[in-house]
């Protein structure tokens, strides 16, 4: 029985298909962003964590992390799951991108753009049915925009129902495509997003690829029942206890601190005390 196809929305597949494919994240980014096309010369994928000032500073992963010809900072994001703080999540992991760029010594009027992508695989925004929303500070009476700042660009794939004729349109298809059909049909309307079906065909011929994928997608499963499970307690202590659960559940499994951090909310220095603690046996 042939194996089924990796999603493009598993966020190892996603990093594989955008993070080592730099004319491919190029296309996406041109089809989302409305950036001079001068940005796009010699786009640099940098470290997807965000730093810390200080230990107890909340961690920040995203999928990847691009900087443009001239400083700009993008972060693009896949979200599969509601979640309630995923609003202050993005206006969290935005802000960061600015105040990272902040050194001793820095002059503010050196500070770049910071833009976000956030893709989700349900419907975030609630006042319209428009896919893609682009959010910028600005007057709300005047319409005066605040220059080059903070933006956060949300792309929810289920008001994308159809293809549209538009790239980005395009682009959400191939996010949203499971079949072989699907991803053909998707793939015949540019280059880039043909390059990007044939990463996910090698990545869904590779045992090793699926079985990495496989395991991210479990674990994200698992990491959503305790959640459901400690919720229906009703106790933050179950909460806390299942969030621990999963981290260890993981450390077991050999997966990366960066992957564990991201699944559970948890700093490294947390996970890194996890790992060194064995769990506690109790005997009745």
């Amino acid at each position: 029985m042939e194996k089924a196809l990796l999603s493009p929305i598993n966020d190892f597949v996603f990093k594989k298909v955008f993070s080592e494919n730099t004319a491919v994240l190029e296309d996406f980014l041109k089809a989302v962003l409305d950036l001079p096309a001068e940005e796009y010369r010699g786009l640099t994928i940098v470290d997807p964590n965000l730093s810390r000032e200080f230990l107890e500073d909340k961690q920040g992963i995203l999928d990847v992390k691009i900087n443009t010809a001239t400083g700009k900072v993008i972060a693009v994001e896949v979200q599969v799951r509601p979640q309630k703080s995923m609003w202050n999540r993005m206006l969290f992991y935005t802000s960061k991108m600015v105040v990272e760029q902040v050194k001793s010594g820095f002059q503010y009027d050196k500070i770049n753009r910071a833009v976000s992508i956030l893709i989700t695989d349900f419907e975030m925004v609630q006042e319209n049915r428009v896919y893609h929303n682009r959010f910028r500070l600005y007057d709300e009476k005047t319409g005066a925009r605040y220059p080059d700042s903070l933006e956060i660009n949300i792309l929810e794939l289920p008001k994308a129902h159809r293809a549209d004729g538009t790239h980005l349109g395009n682009w959400l298809q191939f996010f949203k495509a499971r079949t072989e059909e699907e991803f053909m049909s998707v793939s015949q309307t540019s280059p880039a997003i043909n390059e990007a079906w044939g990463v996910i065909k090698v990545l869904s011929g590779d045992e090793q690829a699926r079985a990495i994928a496989e395991a991210r997608e479990k674990a994200r499963m698992d990491y959503d029942s305790f959640l459901a499970d400690a919720r229906s307690e009703g106790l933050e202590e179950g909460m806390g206890k299942g969030i621990i659960k999963v981290a260890r559940n993981l450390l077991q499994e050999k997966a990366p601190v960066e992957l564990i951090a991201k699944a559970t909310g948890l700093t490294l220095e947390e996970i890194r005390r996890l790992a060194d603690s064995p769990p506690k046996i109790v005997r009745f």
